[in-house]
């Protein structure tokens, strides 16, 4: 069979949620139980990724450490948000002995220091390590589901980074075990899990740890997640990019569908008008009717309330860890239409968000460093 992108995988299966959903409203209702500052002492609102610095990115030397400074977590505090997520790559914090790289965990201690100076909390995020990466742009294959010595590889990262990073209060930090998975199974998935909480649980029984879903994050795999009995101090966390033909709208990295220069709208049929499919290949065709559907956001609240309900019988928080659009082609209106949109939807059931990104691709700020439109909407209650 022919792969099929994460983005396109992530919009099929949600694009099932729309049409399952429709016509159903009878678990819409807002959360009636929201997680409290009385449960838990890390508890999540707002926030953004301070990505492409210690993750995704060349940079290295003063470039890299100017490119990311206090001045930027200055301005997110400033701008309203209360937490920050920090993804790293093992390449960045390791060479390929294990040994640390100096001067990426001066960088991180840095960004964890000016977070807490500025009362953020920070989600360390494990984002790509040499045996995964989920878009598979490693140079070698990924093997971490299926190649023991990897795994024991990344537990042995986590183990050091635990060593540097314990110090700080586990009202502040948090750590997330990895970046979008893609295990062949969930039981699989479980195990690793598993495994994870139960190291860390030797050293930190009361430090907070994100945890993502199985396929890349999917929303639709949350309730897959297997967490030990009465371990709370949890955060489950999915990403949200759907539909991809509004939230990578020509993103050039996005090769299933970043031909398609005609118009895209939002809310309802995202490609109305189909007349303009004659122009391309039949492959792309097949690939444009794959992904244009129909998005009503009320369809996707009878959905977002079992993951809540999911979440609340456990007694942990949710957490969307990934959202955005990209914004350099899309109609403006349509892309703030989304977004307004799905930030409703996050209040509505109480999930807390965490934007991609706070500046790159999906920026939340001019190039000045100022607010540009979407804090308004993110931040809106």
């Amino acid at each position: 069979m022919k792969f099929l992108s994460k983005i396109t995988i992530l919009s099929l299966g949600i694009a099932a949620v729309f049409a399952s959903c429709n016509g159903n409203q009878n678990e819409s209702k807002k959360a009636d139980s929201p997680i409290t500052n009385s449960e838990h002492t890390f508890l999540l609102e707002n926030g953004v990724n301070v990505s492409h610095w210690l993750s995704q990115s060349p940079l290295r030397g003063e470039e890299r450490e100017n490119l990311i400074t206090k001045k930027d977590f200055d301005s997110i505090a400033a701008i309203g948000f209360d937490h920050v997520r920090i993804p790293i790559d093992e390449e960045q914090m390791y060479d390929e002995n294990m040994n640390r790289q100096e001067e990426a965990f001066a960088l991180l201690n840095n960004a964890i220091q000016w977070s807490i100076e500025n009362n953020l909390r920070v989600i360390v995020d494990l984002h790509i390590v040499r045996s995964y990466h989920f878009n598979n742009e490693n140079e070698a294959t990924n093997s971490l589901f299926e190649n023991r010595s990897a795994q024991e590889k990344v537990f042995s990262i986590w183990s050091d980074l635990q060593k540097e990073l314990k110090k700080y209060s586990t009202d502040s930090v948090a750590y997330e075990f990895l970046n979008e998975p893609k295990a062949p199974t969930c039981q699989q998935w479980n195990e690793l899990i598993g495994e994870f909480i139960d190291r860390i649980r030797k050293e930190e029984p009361d430090r907070y740890l994100v945890i993502g879903s199985n396929w890349w994050n999917s929303p639709g795999t949350i309730d897959s997640l297997s967490i030990p009995e009465n371990e709370k101090k949890v955060i489950l966390s999915f990403h949200f990019y759907t539909p991809a033909l509004i939230t990578h709208y020509r993103a050039p990295w996005n090769n299933e569908t970043n031909f398609y220069t005609d118009k895209v709208d939002y809310p309802g049929q995202i490609i109305k008008d189909t007349s303009c499919f004659e122009k391309y290949t039949e492959e792309q065709r097949i690939k444009l009717r794959r992904q244009n559907f129909n998005v009503e956001i009320d369809s996707l609240y009878p959905f977002l309330a079992k993951l809540t309900q999911f979440t609340d019988s456990l007694g942990v928080q949710l957490n969307c860890g990934e959202f955005g659009a990209y914004p350099y082609y899309i109609d403006k209106e349509t892309r703030l239409r989304w977004y307004n949109d799905v930030v409703g939807a996050f209040n509505k059931y109480n999930i807390s968000s965490t934007h991609w990104c706070y500046k790159g691709d999906f920026p939340v700020v001019n190039e000045d460093g100022s607010a540009n439109e979407l804090p308004a909407i993110l931040l809106k209650k």
